[in-house]
């Protein structure tokens, strides 16, 4: 009897796991999938909603423009507005949770020009396509009757989609850190610099923070209060300058560039690429960051994405769900 619920359940899985997604999906369905994952408040964003605002500066080592003509590292002070955030789309995600924290940030360079990163403190993502990434969204969408995801459906979707598993490790490997300002934070994605020969050269890149990185123990996460995140960040920035290291890996020609969820290998080139300094946090609400769209490829001259199709669906994407809460939907 044992045997035949275990070939039945086999059956099920496959079944499911041949009912994800295999065609492109849009900007728009994958934005409407999160809102059916979350809910929607009206004019807020549809993921990351949890955020606070930040601003500061940063100094670019003038060694990096052997790789690049951006005006990031021309040695000036940039002026920066930043927004740190939560994953999730709900206002009730709490601060504890094993979710990616992101670090957006716009640096306002010459001539009115801009250049955007968008980070998160993961080493990889959890998906390499849209629609797996989709497929991720689906599959964790609470069911109307249970209000929780199909235990079955998640089984399914973990055996079908291998690129999760790196980001899923991760997680479990690693508890929340206790304050944004001790966080690293990722490009995820590989970027191209191009200098002034013409040269193109494959790149990620990471903030360290100045403070180290310093995660809850288990025991800590146990009585952690649920909603801290912005007012440490706000009090520490207001009790002195909050800094990071930009560390910039120098990838080969052979490193994966179309695949986020793939580490590159441990021994490559870094250097110091720069230092960001934060010297003031406020709430989102109101604040600097809450009406920017953090674009990744809002890019300057001298960097330019690669192929991969997770981050070039990432700008319509935030475009369709900057639209939205723009007009108060």
């Amino acid at each position: 009897m044992q045997r035949i619920k275990s070939t039945v359940l086999c059956i099920a899985l496959s079944a499911a796991a041949n009912s994800f997604a295999d065609e492109v999906v849009t900007p728009d369905q994958v934005v409407t999938a999160i809102e059916k994952q979350f809910g929607t408040t009206p004019g807020q964003r549809r993921n990351h909603i949890n955020g606070v605002c930040v601003s500061g500066s940063f100094v670019g080592e003038k060694a990096v423009q052997r790789y690049t003509t951006s005006p990031l590292f021309s040695g000036k002070t940039i002026p920066v507005i930043g927004r740190f955030s939560l994953a999730g789309g709900s206002l009730k995600i709490p601060d504890t949770a094993r979710n990616p924290r992101g670090m957006a940030l716009e640096f306002e360079l010459p001539n009115k020009s801009a250049q955007h990163f968008t980070m998160l403190n993961v080493p990889v993502f959890g998906a390499s396509t849209p629609s797996s990434f989709y497929d991720g969204v689906i599959v964790n969408t609470p069911d109307s009757e249970t209000g929780k995801p199909d235990p079955e459906k998640i089984a399914a979707y973990k055996a079908s989609h291998p690129d999760a598993k790196a980001l899923g490790e991760y997680l479990a490997k690693n508890n929340p850190v206790v304050s944004y300002a001790n966080s690293d934070f990722y490009s995820i994605h590989a970027f191209k610099f191009t200098n002034k020969s013409q040269q193109t050269t494959l790149v990620k890149w990471r903030f360290v923070p100045e403070d180290g990185v310093k995660r809850f123990t288990d025991e800590q996460l146990k009585t952690a209060s649920t909603r801290f995140l912005d007012q440490d960040i706000i009090a520490k920035t207001q009790a002195g300058p909050v800094r990071w290291n930009m560390i910039l890996t120098i990838g080969e020609p052979t490193d994966e560039q179309t695949n986020p969820t793939i580490y590159w290998p441990s021994d490559r080139k870094e250097i110091k690429a720069g230092v960001l300094t934060l010297t003031s946090a406020t709430p989102q609400q109101g604040g600097a960051c809450e009406k920017i769209n953090f674009d990744p490829l809002v890019m300057a001259p001298g960097i330019a994405p690669t192929d991969d199709p997770v981050l070039l669906f990432r700008s319509p994407a935030y475009a369709d769900s900057y639209a939205k809460r723009l007009t108060g939907k």
